[in-house]
C-alpha cells in the first residue's frame, strides 16, 4: 500500500507540473510573443506594474517564471527596480489563480478536457487554436495529477503516525512554514505546493491552521527561485531579487505572527478546508500588496541599503531615437548616434569574448551575454525607426543613406553574435579543460589584433563619414581572410604533427573563422561609409 500511494502521489504531481507546463505554454503562445513586450511596456506606473505582473504571472502560470524574466529584464536595463518590485507584487496575485480553480470540484471535466484538447491541438489549422487546444489539453493534465494526487493520499486518513505529524504542523506553524518553504524550493513551484495542500483537504486529512502554515511557507520558498537567478547577475538584479524575498518574507512573518485572527477570517470565507486554504493562498497576497504597495519608494530604498553598490543598469532602451525628429532630416542623425552606441557596446563584447577564450576567464561571460540582449534590442527600435523615417525620405541619397545605416545595424548585431559564439567556445574549452599551443596563442593573438584594429577603424570612419579613408580601408579587405587560410593551414599542420589536440584544433578553427566574419562586417562597415553598398556579404545564420 505505501508504494502504490508513494508512487500515486509522485505520478500524480508530475502530471499536474506537466500539465501546467503544456497549459502556460498553449497560453502564451496562443497570445503571441508578447510576454517580453507586455512586461516591457506595460510597467511605468507602479499600479500598471503591478496589474501587469498579475495577468502575465496568470498567462504563464507560474510567478517564479515571471520573476526570473523580471529578474532577467532588470539586468538587462529594460526595467528600474521599482518597476521590478510592483510587477513582483502583481505576479505573487496572480499564481493564485490556479489555486482557485482547482480548489473547486471539478475534476470529472479532466478527462473530456484532455480528449478536446488534444483533438483541437491536432486537427485545427490555425495557429491559434492550436495552442489554445494544447492549453485545454494541459488543464485537463493538470486536474487529471491533482485527483491522482488526492486519491493516493486516501490511505493515509487511516495512518495515524502521519495524522500525529499533521496535528503538529497545526499546533506549530513554524513546522507548517518551513515544510511549506523546502517542498517549494525542491519542486520550485509554489502552485505544486498549493495543489500538494488542497489535496490533502480534499481527503479532510489537514486542519486550517496547518494548511495556512504550508500556504505560507510555499509563498516563502517560491523566493528561492528568483535568488538563484539572480546569482551573477548586475548589482540592480540582485536588488530585484532581495525585493521579492523581503517582500513575501514580511508577508509571511506578518501573518504567521496573526495567524489566529487571519484564521478566523479565512474560515468565514468557505464552507470547506479546501474553499478556505484556496481563498487564503489569494488574500495573502492581495493584502500584503495593498499594505505594503504605499511604501514601495522606502520599501526600494530598504533593498538598496541591503544590498549596497553601484547601480549597474546596462540601458537597452534606445538613447538617441527621437520620435520627434522623424519627419525631418535630423532622424538620420539620432539614429547613426544610436548605432555607434551599438558599435561600441559590440566592440566591447568582442574583446571580452576573445578574452575569455585565450585565457580561460569567465568573469565576463554573463556580461557579454547580457550586451546580447541590448544588440538585438537595439537593431530592432533602430530598424523600426529607420522604417518609419523611410517614409519621409524625399530624394534618392535620402533612401540611400537609411538602407545603408540599416544595414550597418545588422552587421553591428552580427558582430555581437559572432562574440556569444566565441564565448560559447570559451565556455566548452574551459568544461573540457583544453589548452592551446603557444604557435596557436600567437596567432590568435595576431588574427584578433587585425580584426580589431580594422573593425576600430570602420567604427571610426563611421562617425567622421571619411568617405575616402573608407575606401583606402576596403583594400585591406584581404589582410583578415589570408590570415585565417594561412592559419588554418598551419593549424592543420599541428595537428597532423600530434602537437595539437583534435578538439583544441575544433575550437581554434571555428575561432578564426567567427574572427573572419567579423572582419568581414568590418568591411561591410567601410563600404556603407564609402558609399557602395552593392552586394554585402551573405550573413550566415549561426
Amino acid at each position: 500500500m505505501e508504494l502504490s500511494m508513494f508512487l500515486g502521489l509522485i505520478g500524480g504531481l508530475g502530471l499536474f507540473l506537466y500539465g501546467m507546463q503544456r497549459m502556460a505554454e498553449g497560453l502564451q503562445n496562443a497570445a503571441g510573443d508578447k510576454m517580453r513586450r507586455i512586461l516591457e511596456l506595460f510597467t511605468s506606473h507602479p499600479v500598471i506594474a503591478v496589474f501587469t505582473g498579475a495577468v502575465t504571472t496568470v498567462l504563464v502560470q507560474s510567478s517564479s517564471t515571471t520573476t526570473v524574466m523580471i529578474v532577467g529584464f532588470v539586468n538587462a536595463g529594460l526595467m528600474t527596480l521599482k518597476q521590478a518590485i510592483g510587477t513582483i507584487m502583481g505576479a505573487n496575485i496572480g499564481t493564485t489563480v490556479t489555486a482557485q480553480v482547482i480548489s473547486f470540484d471539478i475534476y470529472e471535466v479532466a478527462l473530456p478536457a484532455i480528449g478536446v484538447g488534444f483533438a483541437v491541438n491536432l486537427v485545427a489549422k490555425r495557429r491559434v487554436k492550436r495552442y489554445l487546444g494544447l492549453g485545454l489539453l494541459g488543464f485537463g493534465i493538470l486536474l487529471l495529477g491533482m485527483q491522482i494526487m488526492s486519491d493516493s493520499l486516501h490511505p493515509l486518513r487511516t495512518y495515524q503516525p502521519f495524522l500525529d505529524g499533521l496535528v503538529i504542523l497545526g499546533q506549530f506553524p513554524l513546522l507548517g512554514v518551513l515544510a511549506g518553504a523546502v517542498f517549494t524550493f525542491l519542486v520550485q513551484s509554489s502552485s505544486a505546493t498549493t495543489a500538494l495542500v488542497i489535496a490533502f483537504t480534499l481527503q479532510d486529512m489537514l486542519s486550517l491552521p496547518a494548511g495556512l502554515a504550508l500556504i505560507l511557507g510555499a509563498n516563502l520558498g517560491t523566493c528561492v527561485t528568483a535568488a538563484l537567478a539572480s546569482i551573477g547577475a548586475s548589482n540592480t538584479a540582485r536588488r530585484a531579487a532581495m525585493g521579492h524575498i523581503l517582500f513575501n518574507g514580511t508577508g509571511v512573518v506578518l501573518f504567521t505572527l496573526l495567524l489566529g485572527p487571519f484564521t478566523e477570517l479565512v474560515a468565514g470565507t468557505g464552507t470547506n478546508v479546501t474553499r478556505q486554504v484556496a481563498n487564503a493562498h489569494t488574500i495573502f497576497n492581495t493584502v500584503n500588496t495593498l499594505l505594503l504597495f504605499p511604501f514601495i519608494g522606502p520599501f526600494v530604498r530598504l533593498v538598496e541599503r541591503l544590498v549596497p553598490g553601484e547601480e549597474e543598469v546596462l540601458e537597452s532602451k534606445p538613447q538617441y531615437l527621437d520620435t520627434r525628429m522623424l519627419h525631418s532630416p535630423a532622424a538620420l542623425l539620432s539614429a547613426k548616434q544610436e548605432i555607434l552606441r551599438m558599435a561600441q557596446i559590440s566592440l566591447e563584447m568582442l574583446e571580452s569574448a576573445v578574452h575569455a577564450f585565450t585565457t580561460g576567464s569567465d568573469q565576463d561571460m554573463s556580461q557579454i551575454l547580457r550586451k546580447e540582449e541590448v544588440l538585438n534590442e537595439l537593431e530592432r527600435a533602430v530598424s523600426h525607426y529607420l522604417s518609419q523615417a523611410s517614409q519621409d525620405a524625399t530624394t534618392p541619397e535620402q533612401t540611400n543613406r537609411i538602407s545603408g545605416l540599416m544595414h550597418i545595424t545588422h552587421d553591428i548585431e552580427r558582430v555581437g553574435d559572432h562574440s556569444t559564439n566565441i564565448v560559447e567556445l570559451a565556455e566548452e574549452r574551459m568544461e573540457r579543460g583544453l589548452d592551446l599551443s603557444d604557435q596557436a596563442q600567437a596567432e590568435l593573438k595576431n588574427m584578433f589584433g587585425e580584426v580589431l584594429r580594422i573593425y576600430k577603424r570602420s567604427i571610426e570612419l563611421l562617425a567622421s563619414e571619411d568617405a575616402a579613408a573608407a575606401e583606402n580601408l576596403l583594400r585591406e579587405d584581404e589582410i583578415i581572410d589570408q590570415l585565417e587560410n594561412r592559419y588554418r593551414e598551419t593549424h592543420i599542420q599541428r595537428l597532423n604533427q600530434g602537437l595539437c589536440h583534435p578538439e583544441t584544433g575544433v575550437l581554434f578553427l571555428d575561432l578564426i573563422s567567427n574572427l573572419e566574419r567579423v572582419g568581414d562586417h568590418a568591411n561591410n562597415l567601410a563600404e556603407a561609409v564609402a558609399g557602395v553598398i552593392t552586394n554585402p556579404v551573405e550573413y550566415d545564420m549561426h
